[in-house]
């Protein structure tokens, strides 16, 4: 079936035990913008972007020295973009369960993508972020970020929700060094996040972002937990 006119055209597909991920572009009287929809779920998209920016610009202002940072989700790479844009970070590593998605950018299927990964601070992993973090070593990072799903409320896999529950919050607190900090991307707001984060950590906090997405006014969240300095 071809696409109405001016409708998204796919760009990729693939298929993974998780399910389907497509690729898609649409055009919107400018530039081409890219889609990434999970199992039909949209995830994100170029054209809106602020929000993966905005996950990193809050991490990377709560450390003094963000020298090794963990971003678990690549997408299409704009939290990494905006990693690399510091100058304190000397190496990222960015989880991705998706080899397909690492593909894309690594070949240019996202154009923005080689250049992203061929930077020589960022190393890519291909794995759950679940299994990455429980073989990492104990304090091995500065910060992490992560984006790994829509949040507890809206997953696109369900297997997911334990990533937002203390077992893997207390993984994540593990690898997080004495005065670094973690900070967990939701699409909605998410108590239960914040009181397992404050199980955790201690204390956490909810922070709202206002953005405009596809003409719509949202409101997305970044819950924030530090790991006191000397602990």
């Amino acid at each position: 079936m071809q696409p109405a006119p001016g409708g998204p055209v796919e760009v990729a597909r693939s298929e993974s035990a998780r399910g389907e991920l497509v690729l898609r572009e649409r055009r919107e009287g400018g530039p081409a913008v890219l889609e990434l929809r999970a199992n039909g779920v949209f995830v994100m998209d170029t054209a809106e972007t602020t929000t993966e920016r905005a996950l990193a610009s809050a991490a990377l202002a709560l450390v003094d020295e963000p020298r090794t940072v963990l971003v678990g989700g690549l997408g299409l790479g704009f939290t990494l973009q905006e990693v690399l844009t510091d100058p304190r970070v000397e190496r990222c590593t960015v989880v991705e369960i998706e080899e397909s998605l690492v593909g894309w950018l690594r070949d240019g299927t996202v154009p923005h993508g080689p250049a992203l990964l061929a930077d020589e601070r960022v190393q890519v992993v291909v794995a759950d972020i679940a299994v990455a973090l429980a073989a990492a070593g104990a304090a091995s990072y500065d910060l992490v970020l992560l984006d790994v799903d829509n949040g507890p409320g809206y997953l696109v896999h369900d297997a997911n929700a334990a990533l937002y529950r203390e077992p893997f919050l207390d993984t994540v607190r593990r690898v997080v060094r004495p005065g670094g900090a973690v900070v967990v991307w939701s699409a909605d707001e998410a108590p239960e996040l914040e009181r397992a984060l404050t199980a955790v950590f201690g204390d956490a906090e909810a922070r709202p972002h206002g953005v405009s997405l596809q003409e719509r006014d949202e409101h997305y969240w970044l819950y924030v937990a530090r790991v006191p300095a000397g602990t």
